[in-house]
Order: C-alpha cells, then structure tokens, then sequence
C-alpha cells in the first residue's frame, strides 16, 4: 500500500475534518478508500495515545510529565490519526526541536507496526519537512537508531561523515 501526500483543498471544506484537526490538516493516500489517514499539527497528541504507540514500536516508557515537558518544548510535533469522527486514532508521530531559523533536529518518527510497510512514515516525514522548509529552517538534522538507518537513507538522508553515530543531515 503506497502513501501520498494529499492536501487539504480549499475548494473541498470539511467542517468535521476541519474541527478534529485543524485548518491545516492534511491526508496521507492509500490503497483502501475506507481509510482516512489525517495528519495534523494543531491537535494535541494525547499522552496516554503516544505512549501506547510508543510501547507498540518497543519504545522505553517515559515518566508522562517529561513526554508533555518534551512535547511542549519542541518546534513542531505532527501526529498521524487513522480518522473517526467519534474517536480518531494515534497511529503516528514525529517530533523535532529546534530554533526555528538555522537549525532543527528530529528526535522522533513512529508509525504504528499495524500500519509500517505502506509509505506513512516517509509521508510523515515529508509533511514534517515540507513544514520545517515552509519556515526556510536551513538545516535539519536526524537522529535514529542503527536499526532503522536503512529506513533514512532510502528517502535519501545521508550518514554523518564519520560513520560513528547514526546522526544524519538533510541538504537542501
């Protein structure tokens, strides 16, 4: 199942969409025309939700008051829903801090494992980016674990010059 990007035209308001969201919202593509994958960076990432994703991509727990100190102190936080216009479900996050002007580093990218393998992640990063760019940020860096630099430099992200930590840097 392949991602794509899809924005929110003006010309097709969604008042529902629009509420749950924020104005700004926008739709990653897939195969199945039942699913609705909304990501946003106006609603609030609920903690409870996140660390249920986090324990679901084997991520260690953090005490929740530091996730929301983190969360509150970073440049930009995106969440990924699988839309329900009763309960829309966290199946996606990515996080990164920042100035804002020079420089941004993304600490976090994580699709739930019921829906890795079908272009949501590289979607949410191209949502992250094409917003970190939107804000003219003139580098952004990445860190990740070596278990998912293959991931990375599939979409084109390069090793940091020593090959000693999997740091990355994306040139624009």
């Amino acid at each position: 199942m392949a991602s794509s990007l899809a924005a929110n035209p003006a010309w097709q308001a969604e008042p529902l969409l629009d509420q749950l969201y924020g104005k700004d919202w926008r739709e990653l593509a897939t195969c199945n025309p039942n699913l609705r994958l909304v990501t946003s960076f106006e609603r609030e990432v609920d903690l409870v939700e996140l660390e249920q994703l986090c324990d679901a991509v084997g991520w260690s727990r953090r005490p929740l008051r530091r996730v929301r100190k983190a969360l509150n102190n970073s440049l930009l936080v995106v969440g990924l829903w699988r839309h329900d216009p009763r309960v829309p479900k966290l199946i996606g996050f990515a996080r990164c801090t920042g100035d804002g002007v020079l420089d941004a580093t993304i600490w976090d990218l994580a699709i739930h494992p019921l829906y890795q393998g079908a272009g949501l992640g590289k979607g949410l990063m191209q949502v992250l980016l094409e917003r970190l760019r939107a804000m003219e940020v003139e580098k952004v860096t990445l860190f990740a674990d070596a278990n998912v630099v293959s991931f990375y430099k599939a979409q084109g992200w390069d090793l940091e010059p020593r090959g000693e930590r999997c740091v990355f840097w994306y040139a624009r």
